[in-house]
């Protein structure tokens, strides 16, 4: 196992396949529809231009095992030193500690660039994911009850936070 910055190139299609999969069978991702090849041109241009990290973890026969990321929490300039950040493990290997090794090596990449607030926004019945968040210090901010509907359900939105030392100097520049 071993840590890798994602690219397009190479991981563009292994990060869809995951992130078609949470579509289809779960509410990880409020969304209704998998996506093609095309989204994910543009998310990594996104990733690009906001020099945002996507980082993965690659097994030993050269396959993502599972990957994770930030952007833009909100545009306005104020909010420069918040993100909000997904952290997606492949089905076939959840269970194995993959979650904690890539939420704390994006912490860690996320306070050597000078962010202050990292932000996930979970679905409230993600156990697991909340679990993980709990256990790597982040703490519950708010819940937005009945924010999406999928499956057949109403689902809400639970937000965990966790606030950095960094940066050192904010600016409001």
């Amino acid at each position: 196992m071993q840590m890798i910055d994602c690219t397009e190139q190479h991981h563009a299609q292994a990060i869809l396949d995951i992130f078609n999969h949470e579509i289809r069978h779960s509410t990880a991702l409020y969304d209704y529809q998998p996506w093609d090849i095309s989204v994910m041109k543009a998310w990594f241009e996104t990733k690009r231009a906001g020099n945002f990290p996507v980082i993965g973890v690659q097994g030993e026969q050269g396959q993502l095992l599972g990957f994770a990321t930030y952007g833009t929490f909100r545009t306005r300039a104020a909010y420069k030193y918040s993100v909000e950040h997904s952290v997606y493990i492949h089905p076939d290997h959840r269970g194995a500690g993959l979650g904690k090794y890539l939420l704390g090596s994006l912490i860690e990449q996320a306070r050597s660039r000078g962010v202050h607030t990292l932000v996930g926004g979970i679905d409230l019945g993600n156990q697991a994911s909340i679990h993980l968040h709990e256990r790597m210090g982040f703490e519950r901010s708010g819940v937005i009850r009945e924010a999406a509907y999928k499956f057949g359900q109403w689902l809400d939105l639970v937000f965990y936070q966790k606030v950095l030392d960094t940066p050192l100097v904010p600016t409001e520049d």
